[in-house]
């Protein structure tokens, strides 16, 4: 099926990668629109919440940006397809530890810390890392286990073994995709993971319901 039809749109709250993810999915021809604007956020029928920086100042942004009740009406309340990139994904947490104590999304049951002292890896986790899949779903369909995809980030999701769909290794396991009905999240990026990223945004896409030609138009 075509993805050109697809109405997606790249949440832009000030801290997220946007003109990458935009990159990735244009050239799978769907041309997302990047906006914080909420009406726009309301008209689209799938969303990405990308990330780079601290849950604390992201959240700030957010609420500030005056997001919150439209990503709960359209997400919770409509259940659209929604992506959660790096600290995207973190954010659908209930709270995270990164310079203190800050409230998420609270979209999934789970909490952000510091990647463990005691792992075999350097902290920041940057670079290429497999990723083993535990759960098949619509995001991960066509994707090989252990297949690499690349990581930025020192902080992690604590989050209870039903909404984990994926880990990767750094010495001991940690999570590296949640899902949660119509939300999924990815702790590393699928916009710089070649290959294996083009395929999990193109699954994305194709979880996104076409769009009626009287929405294509309103767009």
């Amino acid at each position: 099926m075509s993805v050109q039809s697809r109405n997606v749109c790249i949440i832009d709250y000030g801290m997220g990668n946007l003109s990458s993810v935009a990159s990735a999915l244009a050239s799978l021809g769907c041309a997302a629109v990047s906006s914080a604007d909420t009406v726009r956020i309301a008209q689209a029928d799938g969303l990405i919440l990308p990330g780079v920086g601290a849950f604390g100042e992201a959240m700030s942004r957010i609420h500030a940006l005056g997001l919150i009740k439209v990503l709960e009406r359209r997400v919770l309340g409509d259940k659209i397809p929604f992506l959660g990139i790096c600290l995207g994904m973190q954010l659908l947490g209930r709270d995270s530890t990164e310079g203190g104590l800050h409230q998420g999304l609270g979209w999934i049951d789970a909490s952000v810390d510091r990647i463990p002292a005691d792992v075999s890896i350097r902290v920041p986790h940057i670079g290429w890392n497999e990723v083993a899949w535990t759960v098949e779903s619509p995001l991960n369909g066509n994707l090989e286990q252990n297949g690499h995809f690349y990581f930025n980030h020192s902080y992690c999701m604590q989050a209870p073994n039903e909404v984990i769909t994926a880990v990767t290794d750094v010495g001991k396991p940690l999570v590296a995709a949640v899902r949660r009905g119509n939300i999924w999240g990815v702790q590393f990026h699928p916009e710089k993971s070649q290959n294996n990223g083009r395929r999990l945004l193109r699954n994305f896409l194709n979880a996104i319901p076409i769009l009626s030609p009287e929405a294509q138009t309103a767009c």
